[in-house]
């Protein structure tokens, strides 16, 4: 966790860039989230799951994303993605965003998720932060968004 707050400048609240947010209980870090412009994102930029059927500009840099959550073990499964991703939006749109995308797994009730597969966000914890589902490019991942 000391290298992802590195990586997010913590101790730089001005920081003029970052690769995420930091989430806190009292003074224990506890989780973190990659946040960032989607054009630095090559990997975005070049996924068939994101621009099929899309028409936007990969390179617009007033489109922000979420690519990634991690939380500590002994705090999983007390909704801190849902937090982050809420804290997300907010950054984000500090910063000029126009919107904000994330590309999370859809999970079925009641059904088991693989160790690292929520790596990229559940649906509920993005849509609790006002994102919208707009599609659906596989069966297991959709791209959600908020415009702000």
């Amino acid at each position: 966790m000391e290298r992802l707050n590195q990586q997010a400048h913590f101790d730089e609240p001005g920081a003029s860039s970052t690769t995420g947010l930091v989430a806190y209980l009292g003074d224990e870090a506890v989780g973190w989230c990659a946040v960032a412009p989607r054009s630095i994102y090559i990997r975005l930029r070049n996924s068939r799951m994101v621009w099929s059927g899309r028409q936007e500009d990969p390179d617009d840099e007033s489109v922000w994303t979420v690519s990634c959550f991690v939380t500590r073990r002994g705090y999983r499964k007390r909704r801190i993605s849902y937090a982050l991703a809420r804290a997300s939006v907010d950054f984000a749109r500090e910063r000029g965003a126009k919107a904000v995308e994330g590309y999370p797994l859809i999970t079925d009730p009641g059904k088991d998720v693989g160790w690292g597969e929520l790596f990229v966000g559940s649906t509920s914890a993005f849509a609790a932060a006002g994102f919208v589902e707009r599609s659906r490019p596989t069966a297991r991942r959709a791209i959600m968004r908020i415009d702000l």
